[in-house]
């Protein structure tokens, strides 16, 4: 079982990230806010103006530290990483497969059912807890219609009709996802999925939290030796984390969209954290932000039951079994690809 490491996030503008012996130093206006040694983390993201000194990146990439940049808004620029770990002959297998339309249609049948899965058992936990504040009959017709749907997953015929069931079973749950947020209901609504930029507080939220969940499965695809960047149900893309999007599907609903309702309904987020700019582009402000920081990494430290190995275990190490489960499977040492139904 490998041990759940922590993430250090950078959000302060200005800051500069540092060695100091066998420790990251973070300072700002030339104090020392912050010093950790490096066998405490295993990454690091900088969010915006944040520089590191070339002796930290050289540092980090020895000991296995991949140092993530983000702009401002939490969307994704580069990343630096130490050399490739893995095996070459797993990633040989991986290419053969991700040229194959039998193996890609297979793949993302089941994530696409495991998404849709999840997706339904935040309908029902909604309709459970709120039961008396929401409108029940849509959610459940909702519900029924991604039911339908994933019936449907079987017959499809290639990748592409897997890629048109979860995208209509996504504009299903995402046309009743308002039903789900109970408080702040005039500053938090929620009409539509939109991004780059999102274009209200509610889709500032989905959007910085898949960021951070993006970055958490890029770096455990790249601890197991696997290519983030070669996918099977999202198409091959310059700059693209293909595969790390992928397995993100799985999780989408149970840890990122939960935990936004969460933020909303608990009013651990309010509405004067958020700006709207010129054009139109809703962003977070760093008290914000370092609370969903903070929820993010405390939603990590949770336990749940994962029914293929039969075992509890933290959600930050979903992300760590779920691509082991992938490289087990490219290599052959398992029949398929099993994807992670929340329970």
């Amino acid at each position: 079982m490998r041990k759940l490491l922590n993430t250090l996030y950078v959000t302060t503008q200005g800051s500069y990230v540092h060695r100091d012996g066998e420790t990251v130093v973070i300072e700002q206006e030339q104090k020392k806010i912050l010093q950790v040694p490096i066998h405490m983390i295993s990454s690091i993201v900088c969010f915006g103006n944040v520089l590191c000194s070339p002796a930290l990146l050289g540092f980090c990439a020895e000991r296995s530290v991949s140092i993530a940049f983000l702009t401002e808004y939490g969307h994704f620029l580069a990343s630096v990483n130490g050399p490739t770990t893995g095996n070459v002959l797993l990633r040989r297998n991986q290419y053969r497969m991700a040229d194959s339309e039998e193996s890609c249609r297979n793949i993302s049948a089941n994530i696409v059912a495991a998404k849709c899965a999840n997706c339904r058992l935040i309908l029902h936990r909604g309709t459970r807890d709120h039961g008396e504040k929401i409108d029940t009959h849509s959610i459940k017709m909702a519900s029924s219609s991604i039911e339908r749907l994933i019936g449907q997953i079987d017959s499809a015929s290639d990748t592409d009709a897997i890629r048109g069931i979860e995208g209509m079973a996504a504009a299903e749950y995402f046309a009743v996802f308002n039903q789900l947020i109970v408080d702040q209901k005039d500053a938090f609504m929620f009409n539509d999925r939109n991004r780059r930029p999102p274009l209200d507080p509610v889709n500032a939220l989905l959007s910085f939290i898949y960021t951070l969940l993006v970055h958490d499965i890029r770096s455990a695809l790249e601890t197991v030796g696997l290519d983030p960047a070669v996918g099977f149900l999202h198409k091959d893309r310059p700059g693209r984390p293909s595969l790390a999007l992928d397995l993100m599907e799985e999780f989408r609903p149970v840890i990122a969209d939960r935990l936004v309702l969460s933020l909303i309904n608990r009013r651990q987020v309010n509405p004067k954290g958020f700006s709207r700019a010129a054009n139109g582009a809703v962003t977070m402000d760093d008290e914000t932000r370092k609370t969903v920081l903070v929820e993010y990494q405390k939603r990590k430290q949770e336990e749940v039951y994962h029914p293929y190995i039969e075992e509890t275990v933290p959600i930050g190490l979903l992300f760590f079994i779920q691509a082991n489960l992938m490289a087990r499977f490219i290599r052959g040492d398992i029949d398929g690809y099993p994807p992670f139904f929340w329970r």
